[in-house]
């Protein structure tokens, strides 16, 4: 954020006559804002704003603190976060209710450079570097001599330059490169802006941001299903067959069991076939879920390991099958537990964590071998009986006896000739603590997760409930 308004803090205090309880009600919003209470202050400036509408102080002050909001919530990290959920907007939706306020203010107050530099700090937070400039030029021609809007200018410059550098040296670079991962383009998808990237690069890169890496056009595509660029995907493969075949493997590669970024959401021990409902409402994972529905859909669950004090090693990998956005800015999920994947290192961004991802598989015994086959067969025994753990259920439904040990769904079962999949299936049957839930989760051995399964479905008069 550039340099703020008022010479202090950016508020402003009223300077004529008004209603006691309007001047009350702003008097109490500058001291909230001045000692970090930022959201009372927005209560303070709104009720003020409804008793004196338009009033151009009020609107200032109000746009200041969207402001300082949407910056702290941008720096605030998600350790942070984890220990001390926070509830309410998003950082880009703080800053787009900034830029409306000030655009308010400046209908009234056109002649005050003030309120050019608020709409540009507010344009800024949108990273809308091209608007932001055009305010503060328009200040400019209001008050050519004002030391703030020129230093303002002046540090923005700094910053588009730099940025203008950064597009001159990538666009020097080779045409059939990708910007994002400077290696040989594959399935290449060109933007309507005209940059070209690989597909997986340009999917990752709006997991964070539906913008343009290079030009930061906000793009209205999912690269999931953008078309390939048939005539640059064929220039490559007939120029550079050989480096072409290579960036294959590795994609191939990657996409199986390879390294990936996964943007986390840190709640519980989710399960491959795992079904979960979430409401999101912390600010954080609002703006994390408004990029993953630009992207892939997709996001690592996560829980804190109570050994350790820090997020696990290993989690699964969910798939938003259903997003339904709430009035209130809340978000209802569906999602499904896909793969699981183990965490290299992870890092903040925008309040969320992003982590540098492994996926795993089990290790599983050679097709044809006897290893093979008694595996197959534990998981025929398992599966029968879970079968015949369901049959008794039924029966205590009708004679009112139900365990609170077990949930048992027969629908969706997996058959024993994918004894992973049916693994985990049985284990989210079982009403395990998460700590037992992790551990199974860490498994790379099906046999012994069906074996340490069976112990639980076998403990004596524990019983099923069918759901």
């Amino acid at each position: 954020m550039l340099a703020p308004m008022a010479d202090d803090d950016g508020i402003e205090e009223f300077d004529q006559e008004i209603s006691t309880e309007v001047f009350d009600l702003v008097k109490r919003g500058n001291r909230a804002f001045r000692e970090g209470r930022f959201e009372e202050a927005i209560s303070f400036y709104s009720k003020a704003q409804l008793l004196k509408p338009g009033d151009p102080v009020i609107l200032s002050n109000r746009s200041v603190t969207f402001c300082r909001i949407s910056q702290f919530l941008k720096e605030r990290s998600a350790s942070d976060s984890e220990h001390h959920a926070l509830n309410g907007l998003d950082p880009t939706t703080h800053a787009e209710l900034a830029v409306k306020d000030s655009e308010k203010v400046l209908k009234v107050r056109s002649n005050s450079p003030k309120s050019y530099l608020l709409k540009a700090n507010a344009l800024i937070l949108l990273e809308r570097y091209e608007d932001a400039k055009a305010a503060l030029i328009s200040g400019l021609l209001v008050d050519p001599l004002s030391h703030l809007l020129q230093n303002s200018l002046r540090q923005l410059e700094q910053i588009t330059f730099d940025s203008r550098n950064r597009v001159r040296k990538l666009q020097r670079s080779d045409d059939i490169e990708c910007t994002l991962c400077l290696k040989l383009l594959y399935e290449p998808v060109t933007t309507p802006c005209g940059h070209s990237f690989c597909r997986s690069c340009l999917l990752q890169s709006m997991d964070h941001g539906n913008k343009c890496p290079i030009c930061r056009t906000v793009l209205f595509i999912s690269p999931r299903t953008y078309p390939i660029s048939v005539t640059l995907n064929n220039i490559i493969q007939r120029s550079f067959p050989e480096e072409y075949a290579e960036r294959k493997s590795e994609h191939e590669s990657l996409t199986h069991l390879g390294v990936d970024l996964m943007p986390l959401f840190v709640m519980d021990v989710v399960l491959p076939c795992q079904k979960l409902s979430l409401n999101i409402f912390e600010p954080r994972y609002r703006l994390m879920v408004r990029r993953i529905m630009e992207g892939n859909h997709r996001m690592g669950m996560v829980i804190i390991d109570s050994a350790t004090g820090s997020v696990a090693d290993v989690a699964c990998e969910v798939e938003i099958v259903e997003c339904e956005p709430l009035p209130d800015g809340r978000f209802y999920l569906e999602v499904i537990g896909r793969r699981r994947f183990r965490i290299l290192q992870s890092w903040d961004q925008d309040g969320y964590r992003v982590a540098q991802v492994e996926w795993i598989e089990d290790i599983h015994p050679p097709e044809g071998s006897q290893e093979r086959d008694d595996l197959t067969e534990l998981a025929s025994g398992a599966a029968e009986l879970a079968r015949s753990c369901l049959r008794s259920a039924r029966e205590a439904a009708r004679t009112g006896r139900r365990s609170r040990h077990m949930e048992l769904q027969e629908e969706g079962m997996p058959g024993p000739q994918d004894p992973e999949k049916f693994s985990f299936w049985l284990v989210n049957q079982l009403n395990l603590r998460p700590t037992q839930r992790l551990e199974l989760l860490r498994l790379r051995d099906t046999r012994e997760r069906i074996t340490r399964s069976l112990i639980f479905l076998r403990a004596g008069e524990q019983g099923c409930r069918v759901q």
